[in-house]
């Protein structure tokens, strides 16, 4: 049994898509695959921990700890795409830009620790270190839009990516402080260092998925292109620039 684990940022509205994109990919490969789509940061970490997974779709931050730590392999990522942050705030917070954000402010984040890094890279505009900030935790980007709608803190760190997923009424209820103009970021399908024989095979899977009717479907209903292969080289470059962007 395949196991394919989808990274807990995608939004809500994406979840059946990735359900019709497994069909798909069993279809094609004629292989019974698992869709795994944990709720939270915390409950896909129990999940890496505890069994194998085959291919995962993780976020820039997570790729690079896999790559680096556990031997994943780099397949392919979505065309036309990538990753940025934002530093956001409720929509009639007296913030207008996060330079303006003091010590002792709220910030909701999730458990990723490198978001959160490069959140406060973003803050030193604002003189901000990470003990003056008193940081509220979550286990989804979700969580923390509704938290920081609810004014339970004055600011929270998003990926664009969920960020623009969000309801049009969720997105109107907040208001962009800050956004990283990095370019090289991207959400990326790694593969089980086991199954290294099978790299050329899904990643040409992947790449051909739009060619056909039914994958041209799937794809829009994940607001994608299509997919573009990821070669060790470029996965090395992003998993550098994260760390030089840390450093």
């Amino acid at each position: 049994m395949i196991h394919f684990l989808i990274a807990p940022d995608f939004a809500p509205e994406s979840f059946a898509g990735w359900h019709l994109l497994n069909t798909l990919l069993q279809k094609i490969t004629d292989n019974p695959i698992r869709l795994i789509t944990p709720a939270g940061h915390r409950e896909q970490m129990d999940i890496l921990r505890n069994q194998k997974v085959t291919l995962i779709y993780a976020n820039p931050f997570d790729a690079a700890q896999l790559v680096r730590e556990q031997g994943y392999l780099p397949l392919v990522k979505p065309r036309a795409y990538s990753d940025e942050m934002l530093i956001t705030s409720y929509a009639d917070s007296p913030y207008q830009h996060s330079d303006e954000l003091k010590a002792g402010c709220k910030i909701l984040v999730t458990e990723n620790q490198d978001l959160r890094l490069l959140g406060l890279r973003l803050l030193e505009s604002a003189n901000l270190t990470e003990q003056d900030i008193e940081w509220i935790e979550v286990d989804t980007f979700q969580e923390a839009a509704r938290l920081l709608i609810n004014q339970e803190a004055d600011a929270a760190f998003f990926l664009v990516s969920t960020y623009l997923h969000f309801m049009p009424n969720t997105r109107q209820q907040m208001k962009t402080l800050m956004q990283s103009r990095i370019g090289d970021l991207c959400h990326v399908i790694l593969l089980h260092p086991d199954d290294a024989e099978l790299h050329d095979f899904f990643r040409d899977t992947f790449i051909q998925i739009g060619n056909t009717d039914d994958g041209e479907k799937v794809l829009q209903d994940l607001d994608m292109r299509g997919f573009d292969a990821v070669s060790q080289e470029d996965i090395e470059f992003m998993i550098d620039l994260m760390e030089t962007l840390k450093d």
